[in-house]
Order: C-alpha cells, then sequence, then structure tokens
C-alpha cells in the first residue's frame, strides 16, 4: 500500500484554549494511540489534503522533528459548517502486527452481461480486511468479464492469501440485474456480442455511471 509523509510537531499543550489556538492559526490537532503510550501532535490542514480528500487509501508515516512514526487513520471530525478538519486520530502501526482496515474495491473488465443490455449494481464500494501492514492493498480488483444478468460476486470470491477479508462470504460486492432493454444470454460469443451488427443498448460505462448518480 502506497504510504503518505505527514510531518508534524508534538502538542506540548492539549488544553482546550490551546487546540483552540492550533485550528485558529491553521494547524489541525491529532493524536496517535496503539503505542506504549498517545502520542499529541499537530500539523498544516494543508498537509492532509491527499490523505483525507481521496478515493483512495494510505498508510502514513508521521514525522515528528525527525522522529517517525507508522499509522493508519483511524478517525477524523469536521467542522459541521464549513467542513474543515477539526481533529485526527490515528493508530500506530508494526510490520509484524496485523491491522484492519477499509479498502476500496475497484471493479475491472467488461461484464457480459452488461454487454446484452443488463445493468450493473456495485453494492458493497469498501471491504474492511486484515493484514500486515506490507500485504495491505491499495485496491481490491473484482472483475466482472464473466458475469451474466442476473449473476452476483460475492466476496468469497475475492478471497487471497495475502489478507482476510472481515466479511462473510455471502456478502454482494456486486450485480448484474435484468431491463427492459436486455436480449438473451447465449452460450456463442457471437451473440453475446449482438448478433448481425446488431447495436448493443447498453454500455458498461454507462451503467456505472448511472449506479454512481
Amino acid at each position: 500500500m502506497k504510504s503518505i509523509t505527514i510531518k508534524g510537531s508534538k502538542r506540548e499543550s492539549v488544553g482546550k484554549k490551546a487546540t483552540k489556538a492550533l485550528r485558529n492559526a491553521g494547524m489541525v490537532p491529532c493524536v496517535v494511540y496503539g503505542g506504549e503510550e498517545p502520542i499529541s501532535f499537530a500539523a498544516d490542514e494543508i498537509a492532509f489534503k491527499d490523505l483525507v480528500y481521496t478515493p483512495d487509501v494510505h498508510t502514513v508515516v508521521i514525522d515528528l522533528n525527525g522522529e517517525k512514526v507508522n499509522a493508519i487513520l483511524q478517525d477524523i471530525q469536521f467542522h459541521p459548517v464549513t467542513d474543515r478538519i477539526l481533529h485526527i486520530d490515528f493508530y500506530q502501526i508494526y510490520d509484524d502486527k496485523e491491522v484492519t482496515m477499509e479498502i476500496p474495491v475497484r471493479i475491472t473488465g467488461n461484464s457480459r452481461g452488461v454487454r446484452n443490455g443488463g445493468t450493473l449494481r456495485i453494492v458493497t464500494r469498501k471491504l474492511r480486511v486484515k493484514a500486515l501492514p506490507a500485504n495491505l492493498p491499495d485496491f481490491i480488483e473484482a472483475d466482472i468479464t464473466e458475469m451474466r444478468i442476473g449473476n452476483k460476486m460475492y466476496t468469497k470470491a475475492l478471497k487471497t492469501d495475502d489478507y482476510k477479508i472481515m466479511h462473510p462470504d455471502n456478502t454482494v460486492v456486486c450485480q448484474v440485474r435484468t431491463s427492459r432493454t436486455a436480449i438473451a444470454d447465449e452460450d456463442d460469443d457471437e451473440t453475446a456480442e449482438g448478433a448481425e451488427g446488431e447495436e448493443v443498448p447498453a454500455t458498461e460505462t454507462d451503467d456505472v455511471a448511472a449506479v454512481k448518480g
């Protein structure tokens, strides 16, 4: 998994007055848990843009004046009106200890069912996985190429030795639903792609966009 470095400085005072002064100066108060004792620090709000405002997930290297702590984002608080970051909690990680994270699911492939007019519905966009830090993936790939109309993909189809998916095997990741424009799904490739130049009534790209919308 990719890592982001956050440069900050330890906080000597953690009271409300000191915290308010930090925020007024454009800083974000943070705490790292999971070590021998919590570590309180602060960093410029802009330093978190590539960690917070992105669909991707990362591990974090917190650089406190040369002292580096490996961690993952655990919790974040936003201002209810301005959406500014008010506080961030991190959890310290170690190379030899498993950690649990939510990892995004990335749909790949050109579904046979969608080519025949079905509609792709993404049910689960993130999966909670447990692994050693070195085995945490940037994303979980779900290849829908062989999915026909009516098919569902379950988490059991995404199993790997690198990490453990912390969901029941029958958790639905995505499915291809029928639609009014769907055509019969035959075994031969020619019919599946549309007979004699027949225009395919739906595309996977359009369906994914419709789902996201």
